[in-house]
């Protein structure tokens, strides 16, 4: 093989957020995105790597499974690239490889993502444990978890979701989102909030997570969630973001 081939790898990774402003570079902020490009520039001695993500991730929100593209020239295997990466005093402890894969020059870890899922925890009891604090928002009120099961089969499917959505400062050509699953489970003190959808807006699931929220202290019925998906809708107050910390980036699917 050719040293001056340049290859494209899919790679799969995992982080915790609470160290970062988010996921893409930020100037004089320590970001996701610059920790993995700088490592990469590093293992195939180059000048710079850019890498390309399915998504952008939040200050404080976590990853399962995120996932990137990256053009690489070098004769490394799909193992030795990930072992290089997962090395000691490359990556910090915070990000790992999970799995590193050569692909088609054309595969685009963003546009061809078919699917997505996020899962949201909330902690509801009075005491947060000091070890669940970066991954868990803190609910003390009793949730009623079969109201925020029923506001959520509204929500499932093809809607205007603007209202669930924060300015993201920059253009979107639709609002339209569609869910193909949503559901809310709870284990002892833990709710577990799961959602997966052709793609999401800015700040969308703590958005929705924020109203469920809502629907579940009581504040607002279940069927409150229909007037905000309709068509020209804007965003109000009664739809607050729940906190960064309880969100995590489960799995990305490109079949």
């Amino acid at each position: 093989m050719s040293e001056e081939q340049v290859r494209r790898f899919k790679i799969i990774c995992s982080y915790d957020g609470t160290a970062y402003f988010g996921w893409q570079t930020q100037p004089g902020f320590p970001s996701v995105q610059e920790t993995i490009e700088q490592v990469l520039a590093g293992i195939v001695k180059a000048p710079k790597v850019d890498i390309h993500s399915s998504g952008r991730t939040d200050h404080g929100v976590h990853a399962h499974g995120q996932v990137f593209h990256v053009d690489l020239v070098t004769r490394m295997t799909e193992r030795s690239l990930k072992m290089a990466l997962n090395a000691n005093g490359r990556l910090p402890p915070d990000i790992r490889a999970l799995s590193v894969k050569e692909v088609d020059p054309h595969f685009h870890a963003r546009f061809d993502a078919k699917r997505k899922e996020y899962r949201y925890y909330v902690w509801n009891t009075r005491l947060l444990p000091p070890n669940k604090r970066l991954y868990n928002a803190h609910i003390v009120r009793p949730l009623d978890v079969e109201a925020m099961r029923k506001a959520i089969s509204y929500l499932v499917g093809t809607h205007d979701f603007v209202a669930f959505a924060a300015n993201a400062n920059r253009p979107i050509e639709s609002t339209v989102r569609t869910i193909f699953e949503f559901d809310v489970t709870k284990r002892g003190s833990r709710i577990c909030f799961r959602v997966q959808g052709s793609g999401f807006l800015y700040k969308m699931v703590r958005s929705l997570v924020g109203f469920l929220l809502r629907v579940g202290s009581g504040k607002e019925k279940p069927e409150a969630v229909l007037p905000l998906l309709e068509p020209g809708n804007k965003r109000t107050a009664r739809v607050p973001s729940a906190p960064a910390a309880g969100l995590t980036l489960w799995r990305v699917w490109y079949r």
